[in-house]
């Protein structure tokens, strides 16, 4: 899809870092099973960040099966596959959703898409390169299981977010997920958000379940708990409606728990405005090495 020169020249801006100006950071909000309600919470999220300000782009990056703009009642009319065959650029592509939110489509029902070769990801990584400045946050909403596309946006991101609920398979399939980036990727620090459960007190024996194990098998890695999100009858409500629960129930209990997680994530990145880190590099900075 591209040539040489051009491989060559991407893979250089990379190394330099790419839009050493911009303030953009990206985050991957990954799953080691289906069913956890990782899209919704990844959609609500961003529209949480997007009402608090932000300039926010969802990247529906379960690439061959995605559904946020299912989700958010969107049609678009392109998608990434256009980009990637070099028929639009991805300023082209991308629709606004609620709130002014922007998503990036995938495409649907794209066998060839599930695995995304090295000249796929250099031309994905050019056209983020090019819009990064233009938003204060990326989401990554990845597929589920440990597919090399899942580990692939996993490992070009600043933060990788893992969701589980209260099903044991949830934990299971997390874990798997966890072990591979860590083993294979040389991912060390993850974060958790405990989906669907009747109270923060029974998403934190979660998160200790699941930190105990990690501590016991995987000398290395970190899990740090970010929050939880209570289960609400609003939430397939709004799911039937194709909109975001955060937008038709502002006040319910399920809103104020993602509305408390973008406000720990926007106090953070206040933190880290303030400090330096020579370890918070792009993300096209450490995409290509670590495949």
């Amino acid at each position: 899809m591209i040539k040489d020169g051009k491989q060559a020249q991407t893979l250089k801006k990379m190394m330099n870092g790419g839009n050493s100006g911009s303030s953009l950071k990206v985050l991957s909000i990954t799953s080691g099973k289906g069913g956890v309600g990782k899209t919704n919470v990844v959609a609500n999220l961003a529209y949480s960040l997007r009402k608090k300000d932000q300039r926010v782009l969802v990247f529906d990056a379960d690439i061959g099966l995605g559904n946020v703009d299912i989700l958010l009642g969107l049609a678009p009319k392109f998608n990434l596959q256009h980009v990637l065959q070099g028929q639009k650029k991805i300023e082209e592509i991308i629709v606004e959703g609620p709130g002014g939110l922007n998503i990036l489509p995938a495409t649907s029902g794209v066998q060839e898409l599930t695995h995304l070769d090295k000249d796929a990801r250099l031309v994905l990584v050019e056209e983020l390169d090019r819009i990064s400045d233009q938003y204060d946050y990326l989401i990554f909403d990845t597929g589920a299981g440990i597919s090399s596309n899942v580990t692939y946006f996993c490992c070009a991101a600043h933060e990788i977010l893992v969701i589980v609920s209260t099903e044991p398979t949830s934990l299971t399939d997390a874990y798997a997920l966890i072990k591979v980036l860590n083993q294979k990727h040389g991912q060390k620090h993850f974060r958790l958000i405990v989906n669907t459960v009747k109270s923060d007190k029974e998403a934190k024996e979660i998160y200790k379940h699941l930190s105990a194990v990690t501590d016991r098998f995987l000398d290395s890695v970190s899990i740090n708990y970010l929050g939880h999100i209570i289960s609400d009858p609003n939430v397939p409500k709004s799911v039937r409606q194709q909109k975001p629960f955060m937008e038709l129930y502002p006040y319910s209990k399920v809103s104020k728990c993602v509305n408390d997680l973008s406000y720990t994530l926007l106090q953070e990145r206040e933190k880290e405005r303030h400090t330096t880190d020579s370890s918070k590099t792009f993300f096209w900075n450490s995409v290509f090495p670590v495949q």
